[in-house]
């Protein structure tokens, strides 16, 4: 039976928002073409016809997850910033990656990963920043670009190493001492 155009898109568009979450989640090497495919409700015989390779799709799926979280980060940041620092580093977003933040779970991927991932990741970056040195305090364009990768870098990283220390205590502590040192955070 042949697939229309439209189908076609459709199931790519399947496949992609179910990489980013499964990338996510287990990372770019803990899942396989199989799983992928199998999680998109289709078979793996039709991965190149979507896709070059999985380096494709892993560049491709991650500037998904990363689009989605400048939507989610405008959104909250035109409103209350200190209340979505709150949101970013709870517990919830902690113990739910694969629906969270693509900064906090795919840079330990992308830094092992081809020039394509490496590309959409940094341009991910560069637009979660824009978004945030708006929200910033600072006086000009510098010093706000500056707060906002200082406040980027440390939500990203606080947030990282949460997940991976296996101690609540050490958890928690790590997202407070974060929160607040953020000039909108405390």
């Amino acid at each position: 039976m042949k697939v229309t155009r439209a189908q076609a898109e459709e199931n790519r568009e399947r496949i992609l928002d179910n990489a980013a979450q499964l990338f996510r989640e287990r990372g770019f090497d803990g899942i396989g073409l199989n799983d992928l495919m199998q999680a998109a409700g289709l078979t793996r015989g039709g991965f190149y016809g979507h896709f070059e390779s999985k380096d494709d799709l892993a560049a491709q799926a991650t500037k998904r997850a990363l689009q989605a979280n400048r939507v989610q980060w405008q959104q909250q940041a035109e409103h209350h910033l200190s209340a979505w620092v709150q949101t970013y580093l709870s517990d919830a977003h902690r113990d739910h990656p694969g629906a969270g933040c693509g900064l906090a779970a795919l840079a330990a991927d992308a830094a092992r990963g081809g020039a394509a991932v490496k590309t959409v990741f940094a341009e991910g970056v560069e637009s979660l920043a824009a978004t945030l040195q708006g929200q910033m305090p600072g006086g000009d364009d510098a010093e706000r670009r500056e707060q906002a990768l200082a406040m980027l870098s440390t939500l990203v990283g606080a947030l990282l190493l949460s997940r991976a220390v296996g101690d609540a205590g050490l958890s928690r502590e790590l997202r407070e001492a974060a929160r607040h040192q953020l000039p909108v955070g405390g």
